[in-house]
């Protein structure tokens, strides 16, 4: 065995160790959420489950059997559904906005265009979390808080700069010309964009839409603040409600991660080709 073909394999071997080690914690939180109680609590720590219990996530889904200790006080439903109506359309706007601002800075010179650019990408070094207080006393005044319209809001703001800055680098590769010979054979300027370039563009779109998409869909920081009430409580925001002043639940708090983590994978799965290409095209020259 040569000297290259021992590093090779030792590359692998870290490579695997490090990606387990990532892992650990995510496994561990998947595992927990189909333990019984016994082994949650056991000590030492019992990694591999005796046996394998969906008890929390019937529990959580449906409130478990009439009479049962377990029964939920957590309305997950209602928080699924605020969390699907706050991400898509809160990603359905922000790409919207996105595009056309992406396509104007690619296509189009304008007095101020880098500083503008410049500024739009500076408010993505804002860390949200320190923007929580402002807008809450902001959105307390204008009478928003723990409404879907405020969070909308706020995560189209926080959604809109990544997208403009995707759809940038994607348009600036599409060549010119294109949309050039599509006017002279007599297509308006928006004519040329919607058949011609936004067809071409449509893996950085995606890309960008599960970005936000998975952004909104898994922020707590800002929505603990603005959301009170069943009405607009995520699901992430509603795995507080798992704890209480002396105990946590962890068997449900890991259930409704897993019910969380689940549609942001089937997601990443279902468009992972859009995905790999939306995020290598803008670093190739044509």
């Amino acid at each position: 065995m040569t000297k290259k073909q021992i590093n090779n394999i030792l590359i692998w071997i870290g490579a695997i160790f490090l990606i387990l080690l990532i892992m650990t914690p995510g496994l561990w939180v998947v595992i927990t959420a189909f333990r019984p109680q016994v082994d949650i609590m056991a000590k030492p720590a019992v990694w591999i489950p005796r046996n394998l219990s969906f008890n929390q996530f019937e529990t959580m889904l449906f409130g478990g059997s009439e009479g049962s200790m377990g029964r939920s006080p957590v309305p997950v439903l209602s928080y699924l559904r605020n969390s699907l109506i706050i991400s898509i359309v809160s990603t359905s706007v922000a790409v919207f906005i996105g595009t056309l601002g992406g396509y104007a800075f690619a296509r189009h010179e304008f007095k101020g265009k880098n500083s503008y650019f410049f500024l739009i990408m500076l408010t993505r070094a804002i860390p949200g979390i320190s923007l929580s207080l402002p807008i809450f006393i902001l959105f307390s005044k204008l009478g928003i808080i723990d409404t879907h319209f405020g969070i909308i809001i706020v995560f189209v703001a926080l959604n809109v700069p990544f997208t403009i800055w995707l759809t940038d680098g994607f348009f600036r590769q599409i060549p010119r010309a294109m949309s050039e010979v599509a006017m002279t054979d007599g297509c308006t300027r928006l004519q040329a964009f919607w058949h011609i370039e936004l067809p071409l563009s449509k893996s950085g779109i995606a890309s960008a839409g599960i970005f936000a998409f998975l952004i909104s869909w898994n922020e707590f920081a800002l929505v603990s603040n603005l959301a009170r009430s069943t009405d607009s409580k995520t699901l992430t925001v509603g795995l507080m409600d798992f704890t209480s002043q002396f105990t946590i639940n962890w068997p449900g708090m890991c259930a409704l991660a897993v019910f969380i983590i689940i549609p942001a994978l089937i997601l990443t799965f279902m468009v992972q080709k859009h995905l790999v290409s939306g995020l290598t095209f803008g670093g190739v020259k044509g």
